[in-house]
């Protein structure tokens, strides 16, 4: 088989495993794998590179992707999906494998209903929030680099008395936020998934620098909406897929919080670092998987599906059931981090 793959959407940590994966398990049955070069951008003009064993067992360790993103909607212009199936016939490929999110496996899923076009799907994104998968790889990576820089923020936090707010990425779930703030001990966690309780975290903040703490650590979702400003965005323009820029919560919330408690607050946003790097073990091993997994369905030509997580499984699903549904967080883990941060 001679079999193209893409990578869409934000790069993640282990997307290079997947990448690796899948080109294993395509030679090893005499197979010949390609990169289509910035996702579906590629996929449309027909810019493919080959990829060999020899060239791709030593990308394991690298963060981002040897193949290049972008955002581009084959969808959003109708010559545009011609073009990608036109691109696709003409270099004589038999299947795709398509490594993104939930927008990068929604065009997946149309182009397999539309035309029965031979794709199957491995979910990827940092913000844990696809459905159908227990843990997407890159996850990991990211809360133990946001569990990292908070560990080096808690020091200067300390060493000046403040509150320190740290803005994290996961768009409209919280699973970052929730899980790095109970890796860090954080004071409080806001989430897209709970209305915000200004008046409590600030209380809580002030009750314990009277019993002695002398700093703060609130860990906030980039999606978390607060009750007078509501979402806050970078700016009013969109995407390809519509979506908005988030980011700002953790400057708003500092000046919220200094104003109501008295404490001098500083915030960071951690942004792009929560993506970039090199991968932790448990996604190197996870996005190797999903990799092996992929091949062995376009092998069978189990199209229209995708890989997942389940337990210590590696399991296969339909796209259909995959996208388009936002998996927001297990509210079990905030009961248990309110055990630390809701108390004094």
């Amino acid at each position: 088989m001679k079999v193209a793959m893409l990578t869409g959407g934000g790069d993640c940590p282990a997307l290079n495993a997947v990448i690796r994966g899948v080109v294993r398990t395509i030679s090893n049955q005499g197979g010949e794998c390609y990169g289509l070069l910035e996702g579906w951008r590629g996929a449309i003009q027909g810019n493919a590179i080959p990829l060999k064993p020899q060239e791709t067992d030593e990308i394991l360790d690298k963060g981002g992707t040897i193949l290049g993103s972008s955002r581009t909607n084959p969808y959003k212009k109708a010559e545009s999906v011609q073009q990608l199936r036109e691109s696709f016939a003409r270099l004589g490929f038999d299947a795709l494998v398509a490594i993104g999110g939930d927008d990068t496996l929604g065009v997946a899923k149309k182009l397999y209903e539309d035309f029965q076009f031979p794709v199957v799907g491995v979910p990827k994104t940092i913000d844990n929030d696809l459905d159908c998968t227990d843990y997407t790889f890159g996850f990991d990576t990211s809360i133990n680099i946001v569990m990292e820089s908070v560990d080096r923020l808690r020091t200067t936090a300390e060493s000046h008395r403040r509150v320190m707010v740290i803005e994290t990425m996961g768009r409209h779930a919280g699973w970052i936020a929730c899980f790095a703030g109970i890796a860090t001990a954080a004071d409080y966690v806001l989430i897209p998934e709970e209305e915000v309780n200004v008046e409590e975290m600030c209380s809580v903040l002030k009750q314990r620098r009277a019993a002695g703490k002398k700093y703060g650590i609130v860990i906030a979702s980039e999606g978390a909406k607060l009750p007078q400003e509501g979402l806050v965005t970078d700016t009013a323009e969109v995407d390809d897929f519509g979506h908005v820029r988030l980011g700002g919560i953790g400057k708003t919330l500092a000046d919220l919080i200094e104003r109501r408690t008295g404490i001098e607050c500083r915030y960071v946003t951690l942004g792009h670092l929560q993506r970039g790097g090199p991968p932790s073990a448990f996604d190197r091993v996870l996005g190797t998987r999903l990799g092996i997994h992929a091949g062995r369905l376009v092998l069978e030509k189990k199209f229209g599906m995708m890989v997942a997580l389940r337990g210590l499984k590696i399991v296969s699903d339909t796209l259909a059931n995959a996208v388009g549904r936002n998996r927001e967080l297990d509210l079990e883990f905030m009961r248990e981090a309110e055990e630390f941060y809701k108390h004094v």
